[in-house]
């Protein structure tokens, strides 16, 4: 087991995926203030140029875990034209947030929203020409499972693109990341979402999750080929591409 598996939110208790659904409910009013905020907007660049990698292959059908919601998805069918677009998440809190904004996107007859735990979705085999995922496969309750989960659905030569939040692995930078990390991303989640607790294990689960070469190993492992990432802004972010 990995160790961002081991980290559950709020008294830890119970099934992490229950906790998870829990937590992201509980914060979904506040959540896409604090993540412009807490970034500076910077993860709206991120977000551009994990969806980019894409581009190249047209995908028509596109699935979204984690989505959250919706920004990732509303700016894929921008960006990629897809015909058909599904946003999975675990949190309806989540997801009705999303639903409202691609309704006033007018967005509706592209973008669907379905409630799906990742490690067991209802989808068929071989259903999508592209999986995206944005700040969320941390919060999976099984990393390998999950990805096997996405590899399952996604079709032959169709393509997995990932960005994730990552903990800096240079200094000055690892340093940095750790002091804004365990001080101010915690405070100010308490002050905007009234939820410190929630923020403190956000924090965890980046310190914990494995990246780069490791990642690598882990996506191979899931069943895909053509693995490749890049380190965004000194190393905050990281990019993934994969296919299957």
């Amino acid at each position: 087991m990995y160790q961002q598996e081991k980290i559950k939110p709020y008294d830890g208790q119970g099934d992490k995926g229950k906790l998870v659904e829990a937590m992201f409910d509980n914060i979904a009013p506040t959540y896409d203030t604090l993540n412009h905020r807490l970034s500076w907007d910077i993860d709206k660049g991120w977000r551009k140029r994990a969806i980019r990698q894409l581009l190249p292959f047209h995908p028509q059908t596109l699935l979204d875990v984690a989505t959250g919601t919706g920004d990732f998805a509303i700016l894929s069918a921008r960006l990629l034209h897809p015909q058909k677009l599904v946003g999975a998440d675990i949190s309806e809190g989540m997801m009705g947030i999303g639903r409202e904004k691609v309704r006033k996107e007018g967005l509706e007859g592209v973008i669907s929203f379905q409630k799906e735990d990742c490690m067991k979705m209802t989808f068929d085999d071989n259903t999508f020409d592209a999986v995206t995922a944005a700040f969320g496969i941390r919060n999976f309750q099984d990393l390998d499972q999950g990805l096997k989960e996405i590899c399952r659905v996604l079709k032959k030569g169709g393509h997995l693109s990932i960005v994730e939040l990552t903990e800096p692995v240079r200094f000055p930078m690892r340093q940095l990341f750790r002091i804004y990390s365990h001080t101010v991303l915690p405070l100010y989640g308490r002050m905007i979402s009234k939820d410190r607790s929630a923020y403190q294990y956000l924090t965890a689960t980046i310190e914990a999750f494995p990246q780069g070469e490791k990642m690598m190993e882990i996506l191979e492992k899931a069943g895909f080929s053509k693995m490749s990432f890049k380190r965004l802004t000194f190393g905050i972010c990281t990019m993934y591409m994969a296919e299957k």
